[in-house]
């Protein structure tokens, strides 16, 4: 029985279903935890190729985005755009829906 990490199973799903991986990263970005988003886009990085590939793709040194999404990770919103134009995402705004008085 081959035994496969967390990362590996999710980047397998992220490949097989693009729509969940967006729904994924939208979730995660709503809820605002930076501790999710970096691990989202490292399971996001395996399934393009892994971060190497990424960050040769994004224009980003390998080292310095190995370390942006580790999990003391802190990476610019330039990098993060870069990120996620190499995986043929970009970043967006939305307003927050009307909450009932």
């Amino acid at each position: 029985m081959n035994d496969r990490t967390h990362d590996d199973v999710m980047s397998e799903v992220f490949s097989n279903d693009p729509a969940y991986m967006l729904e994924l990263l939208n979730s995660v970005l709503e809820d605002g935890d930076t501790g999710e988003l970096l691990i989202a886009l490292r399971q996001m990085s395996k399934a393009f190729g892994g971060v190497r590939s990424v960050a040769k793709q994004a224009g980003l040194n390998p080292n310095q985005l190995y370390r942006s999404l580790s999990a003391e990770g802190n990476p610019e919103l330039k990098s993060l755009a870069a990120v996620l134009r190499s995986m043929g995402l970009r970043p967006a705004v939305q307003p927050i829906s009307a909450q009932p008085a």
